[in-house]
């Protein structure tokens, strides 16, 4: 079988970075224009977890697949620019729960009106039928472990 690439494709593994790149290119541009152009390169990611519940670090640790240092260097971070804020656990006196501030709370839901933006956007320009034809294909990419795993759930949703 030929090399793809050389009868005029393109590579798929680079269209695919390259599309992932342009949303987040996005993303940041439509959340950027509502006063979130502060926003670090996990701050997605810890915004949509602390948004179902609130976290200790060492869980966020375990989500995220980094040290609790990182972590709570993360989390220090967030919390210098508002995104978020420590409360004593309260089944756990030596505990300090992470909660989204109201500002975090604010770039979640503008991050997630452009998510679904993006998706009527794109619904629009190719069609249901593609883009749930691509949502087969990148649940498959991803496998059953990753979209079912709960460390990554609270992303999903």
């Amino acid at each position: 079988m030929g090399d793809m690439a050389t009868n005029g494709n393109p590579d798929f593994g680079i269209l695919l970075l390259l599309a992932e790149q342009e949303f987040v290119r996005e993303l940041r541009a439509a959340t950027a224009e509502l006063g979130f152009d502060d926003q670090g390169r996990s701050d997605g990611f810890v915004l949509r977890t602390l948004g179902r519940a609130p976290s200790t670090i060492s869980t966020l640790a375990t989500r995220l697949d980094i040290t609790k240092q990182g972590a709570a260097q993360i989390i220090d971070d967030m919390e210098a620019r508002g995104y978020v804020e420590r409360h004593p656990d309260p089944t756990d006196g030596r505990a300090r729960l992470i909660h989204l501030s109201e500002r975090g709370r604010a770039a979640l839901a503008a991050a997630r009106r452009f998510h679904q933006a993006y998706e009527r956007r794109l619904r629009k320009t190719h069609g249901d039928e593609a883009i749930d034809a691509m949502r087969k294909v990148f649940t498959a990419m991803a496998g059953e472990e990753s979209t079912t795993d709960p460390h990554f759930r609270p992303l999903m949703f």
